[in-house]
């Protein structure tokens, strides 16, 4: 009779072992994050015609809306879908090098993204109706089964497919509504779940805005593109191995990062009225179906940072100090819920009602700092982020030490 071998040790990967790319970019999009989201507290600013964005302000206003238009606004949570793609990849290749079967990868996968879903509905629930992990979570229990072992052809046509709808549809809707004078949607519902006192009454908001962003991920096109993006970038370890890619990351970051800005600088001129259109808020969509190619870009420079760094002994103290951030990423992500909702929501201190353009960025940048220099002292310490370190005792169970 044959006897089936052992289950490898399922355990999380070392911190030794991280690849230096991926976390220097998961550290500095936490900055686009809190730049992406500081304006929606400003919640008592009449909204214009990009997210939610003042329609007014004064000239260091303006200058904070044409920055994050251009250079943050739909481009950093395709960076986030990407690299929580391209972390999906990482996992299953170290799973199965470790001695796993697919089965059993497949299964951690999706553990982890259920919980990742459940967390996203707690954040939703009791803070910010804007989470991502929900998100994310639907996303990997829908696309990784669909698209993990699929050959390379087939993910860069799908990625391609879904690139040109996402682009196509919003541009064509937009040119159509400068005709028909249709009217431009709002964020209405967003405002309100922030600017009312009651934190009870909020609830059901929050958990029906939470919901309704679930599938609109999917309508977009743009998330599940990033998805099979990220899945055929780790396949080749192209972050891991910067060198051994550096003309793809050399074109990737002039093309993208060009398409990406281009689009987001026009839509941020007509939302500060330089360009005048009759349905000035019709091309949002395609504002942010464009994203992906500045996240790809981004990306592409953090790969080629990485690997100018790789020829280094010891990297800078500031590169050190997002790594850290990037290795608590989840935890980072958690902590600005955790400082913007009670300081600037009506229910919490309400300071979001003397926000403007300007203070919001300023806001935002300060507590991405601060979460920078929490990390870097836990990283100094060895000791892991608390969300992190949760999310790995829920995905893998508890470890030897933590039992004892």
């Amino acid at each position: 009779m044959s006897t089936a071998p052992p289950a490898a040790t399922v355990a999380p990967t070392p911190v030794s072992d991280r690849a230096l790319a991926p976390d220097l970019a998961r550290g500095a999009m936490l900055l686009l994050i809190a730049l992406a989201h500081a304006p929606w507290f400003a919640y008592t600013s009449q909204l214009g015609a990009t997210l939610l964005h003042a329609a007014d302000g004064g000239p260091a206003d303006r200058i904070a809306q044409v920055v994050t238009i251009t250079a943050v606004d739909g481009r950093a949570w395709t960076l986030f879908g990407f690299l929580f793609a391209y972390g999906i990849g990482q996992l299953y290749a170290r799973r199965i090098a470790g001695g796993g079967t697919d089965a059993q990868a497949r299964r951690l996968l999706r553990t982890r993204h259920r919980w990742l879903l459940v967390l996203g509905l707690l954040h939703a629930a009791l803070l910010w109706q804007g989470d991502i992990l929900g998100t994310y979570g639907i996303l990997g229990l829908v696309l990784v089964p669909l698209f993990l072992h699929r050959s390379d052809r087939t993910l860069r046509i799908g990625a391609g497919v879904l690139v040109g709808l996402a682009v196509a549809v919003p541009a064509a809707t937009g040119v159509l509504a400068q005709f028909t004078g249709g009217a431009t949607p709002t964020s209405a519902a967003q405002q309100l779940a922030l600017a009312t006192p009651d934190w009870f009454a909020t609830l059901p908001l929050r958990l029906a805005l939470w919901v309704s962003a679930i599938p609109g991920a999917f309508v977009t096109l743009v998330m599940p593109a990033a998805v099979l993006l990220g899945l055929l970038a780790a396949r080749h370890r192209v972050l891991e191995e910067p060198g051994a890619h550096l003309p793809l990351l050399r074109r990737t970051a002039a093309v993208g990062i060009a398409v990406g800005l281009s689009a987001g600088l026009a839509q941020a001129l007509v939302h500060v009225g330089v360009i005048a259109l009759p349905d000035p808020g019709a091309f949002a969509g395609l504002h942010i179906a464009t994203g992906i190619f500045a996240a790809l870009g981004y990306a592409a420079v953090f790969g080629l940072v990485a690997h100018r760094l790789g020829t280094r002994p010891t990297a800078p103290l500031p590169v050190r100090a997002l790594v850290a951030l990037g290795r608590r990423s989840l935890s980072g992500y958690l902590a600005q819920s955790l400082l913007f909702v009670p300081l600037l929501t009506a229910w919490g201190l309400g300071l979001g009602a003397h926000l403007s353009g300007w203070s919001a960025s300023l806001v935002a940048v300060g507590v991405w700092l601060l979460t920078v220099v929490v990390a870097y002292r836990l990283d100094r310490a060895g000791v892991r982020g608390p969300a992190e370190t949760l999310l790995r005792r829920l995905t893998y169970g508890p470890s030897p030490r933590s039992a004892r």
